[in-house]
C-alpha cells in the first residue's frame, strides 16, 4: 500500500504560511528526533529560504542518544541553523530556544523590535505543546492525533518574541516510500492513509537490523526470528493476540508493536542517521 496522507486544509495551511512568511524573522522548525530527515517537509524549506532556522529535535527522550548528537552536529553545519533536542513539555530544555532565536537575531527581540518567529512542522510532531511550554501556559491545542492545530495564530511570548503558531503541513505526493513508512512508525500518519501489518512489518525489520537488543528483552526473544513477519507473530502469541483456532490476530499484534515502539517502550530509538543514503530512497517532491 502507497502511503498517502494530505488533508484538505492542508492546502489552505500552505497558502498561509506563505502569505505570513514574508513578515517573519526566524524560522522554528519542530522535527521528530527519531526521524528527523523524513520529518522535515522540503515544502517548507522552501518556503523558509534564507530566514534563520532553528531545528528543534523533539521527543528526544525517545531518540537514540547517540544518533541525537549526530543530527545536531550534521544541521549545525548549516549556514543560519542550530539544533536542539529536546522534550517539548520540559521548562528547562524549551527555556533555550529563545536564547537561540536572539542569538541568531541579535539585532531583535530587544524594546522596539520585537523578533518574530514562526513555528512550523508536520503534524503530530509536538508544535502546540513547545507553544504551550514556551508561553507558560495553554495557547495551542494538543492531541495524540495529527492535524490538531487548522488555524495560525499569534502568540506573544512577552520576552520580545512573538510566535507564529501554524497548522501541521505534510506534502501532497510523498516520493519517497520509506520516509513515508518512518513517518508511520511515528505516528505522524492518520489512520487512514497507513496499513498497520505493512508498517509495524517495515518496522519490525528495522528493529532487528538495529536494535535486536532491546527487541528482544521487550519481548523475552531467546533467538530473533528469521523474519519480520515471524517477529510479529511471536509477539502476537507472546501478549495474546489471538483469534479463532489460535492463530494470531496479525492486526493487533502490529498495533501493539507499533504503540510501544512510538511510546518508547522497547527503548530509545532512531529510525534514520544522517549517514544513511536518504536521497536514494527517492525524493521527497512538493
Amino acid at each position: 500500500m502507497k502511503i498517502e496522507w494530505y488533508p484538505g486544509h492542508m492546502a489552505k495551511a500552505k497558502r498561509q504560511i506563505a502569505e505570513v512568511m514574508p513578515k517573519i524573522d526566524l524560522v522554528i522548525e519542530v522535527l521528530d528526533a527519531r526521524l528527523p530527515a523524513s520529518s522535515a517537509n522540503p515544502m517548507l524549506e522552501k518556503l523558509r529560504g534564507n530566514k534563520p532556522c532553528i531545528k528543534v529535535l523533539n521527543k528526544s527522550d525517545l531518540a537514540d542518544p547517540g544518533v541525537t548528537d549526530l543530527w545536531v552536529e550534521y544541521f549545525d553545519q548549516m549556514e543560519g541553523v542550530k539544533a536542539i533536542p529536546i522534550e517539548a513539555n520540559k521548562r528547562s530544555a524549551v527555556g533555550q530556544i529563545p536564547k537561540l532565536c536572539r542569538r541568531l537575531m541579535p539585532h531583535r527581540g530587544v524594546p522596539g523590535k520585537t523578533l518574530r518567529a514562526m513555528v512550523v512542522g508536520i503534524p503530530n510532531v509536538g508544535k502546540s505543546t513547545l507553544i504551550n511550554t514556551l508561553a507558560g501556559k495553554k495557547m495551542a491545542r494538543v492531541g495524540d492525533k495529527p492535524a490538531i492545530t487548522t488555524c495560525p495564530q499569534q502568540i506573544d511570548l512577552r520576552n520580545g518574541i512573538h510566535l507564529a503558531d501554524t497548522p501541521g503541513l505534510l506534502w501532497p505526493d510523498i516520493r519517497n516510500q520509506k520516509g513515508a513508512y518512518r513517518l508511520a512508525a511515528s505516528g505522524a500518519i492518520g489512520e487512514g492513509g497507513m496499513d498497520y501489518v505493512e508498517v509495524a512489518l517495515f518496522a519490525a525489520e528495522y528493529l532487528m537490523n538495529h536494535y535486536s537488543g532491546p527487541l528482544a528483552a521487550r519481548y523475552k526473544l531467546a533467538d530473533m526470528p528469521e523474519s519480520a513477519s515471524l517477529l510479529i507473530e511471536q509477539i502476537g502469541r507472546k501478549r495474546g493476540c489471538l483469534i479463532a483456532g489460535g492463530n494470531v490476530d496479525l492486526q493487533r499484534a502490529s498495533e501493539l508493536l507499533l504503540r510501544e515502539l512510538r511510546s518508547g517502550l522497547i527503548g530509545r530509538v532512531s529510525l534514520e542517521t544522517p549517514g544513511m543514503d536518504l536521497e536514494k530512497e527517492g525524493g521527497c517532491d512538493s
